[in-house]
């Protein structure tokens, strides 16, 4: 079998594609120039939410070019401000975790990373070598390229653990809440009314959503590969179900939304989905061919959305 190959495009023939699937486009320069300065994959990767469908690949009559970069601005807005927000838990978490470890196992690395401090069970083994390794390989390769670690390696020979989470990555993290002991994870989960298994799902997911938002990968039609279990938000909201299963808020981006809403203060909350809000109003603005709520739903977003904003 041949494998199809994608060959370059100049810009007047990526607006002649566009052109060619019933994209209006009123100002043929200025969009070049757009294309030229954000990428044509990029741009393109949200002509789906105007199409009639993936078989016939054409645009709904009256679409855009300037809907369609709305969109791609909205994406990118959204992906800012989830960025933001993700890394408060992010620097919560660490802070917390490095505390519960430093308070029961000591200051020192070499004693907060012993072995025994971490689960014991069998299977867990190679999973716990695994990450105390990478832990340790962190300290290797960035102990002397930051000011905070560099100094406490300089003038004390070690790093503690609170200066040692500023270092590593939230996956790591991640796998490091994975292999502690369940008493440990507990401590951490309590402290956003969480079991151990839900949380490390939400970590999980953070790490997940955290590296898309830094590289700025599309989000809106994100998916994970783990869904988080179903909540107390998910039947308030009245989530409409598809074969007992919810059909928005379980690997989507309002499953993001929903985990903010277990990890953030009530204030932080408050103000992310103002933001979110903010940004939705704008798009709505834009954007007339295809309804918003088609897009919020193609998001992960039920038609309620705000509503989680007053719900304990």
């Amino acid at each position: 079998m041949v494998k199809k190959t994608k060959i370059f495009k100049t810009l007047d023939e990526q607006i002649e594609i566009l052109k060619s699937k019933g994209l209006i486009i009123k100002y043929p320069e200025r969009a070049k120039e757009i294309l030229y300065r954000e990428n044509y994959f990029f741009i393109s990767g949200y002509r789906h939410l105007f199409m009639r469908s993936y078989k016939d690949r054409k645009f709904f009559p009256g679409t855009t070019f300037e809907e369609l970069y709305a969109t791609f601005l909205f994406d990118r807005r959204i992906r800012n401000i989830m960025f933001k927000y993700i890394l408060i838990v992010e620097n919560n978490v660490k802070s917390k975790l490095s505390y519960i470890l430093s308070k029961k196992y000591g200051y020192k690395e070499k004693n907060y990373l012993d072995s025994k401090n971490f689960n014991q069970d069998s299977y867990k083994t190679k999973q716990v070598h695994d990450v105390l390794n990478k832990m340790k390989r962190q300290i290797r390769i960035n102990g002397r390229q930051h000011r905070a670690t560099m100094h406490y390696i300089s003038n004390y020979g070690y790093i503690p653990m609170w200066i040692l989470v500023k270092v590593l990555s939230f996956g790591i993290v991640s796998e490091l809440y994975n292999i502690l002991k369940p008493e440990d994870q507990l401590a951490l989960a309590e402290d956003y009314n969480l079991d151990n298994e839900t949380l490390s799902i939400y970590l999980s997911l953070l790490a997940n959503y955290r590296n898309l938002c830094a590289h700025e990968d599309i989000l809106y039609d994100h998916r994970t590969q783990r869904s988080i279990p179903d909540t107390k938000y998910h039947y308030l909201l009245n989530i409409d179900m598809t074969n007992n299963e919810y059909n928005y808020g379980k690997n989507d981006l309002y499953a993001l939304v929903i985990i903010l809403k277990h990890m953030l203060t009530k204030n932080e909350f408050r103000e992310l989905m103002y933001e979110i809000g903010y940004e939705i109003d704008v798009l709505d603005g834009k954007v007339d061919t295809v309804p918003l709520n088609h897009i919020l739903n193609k998001i992960g977003f039920p038609d309620n959305w705000r509503d989680i904003i007053n719900l304990e």
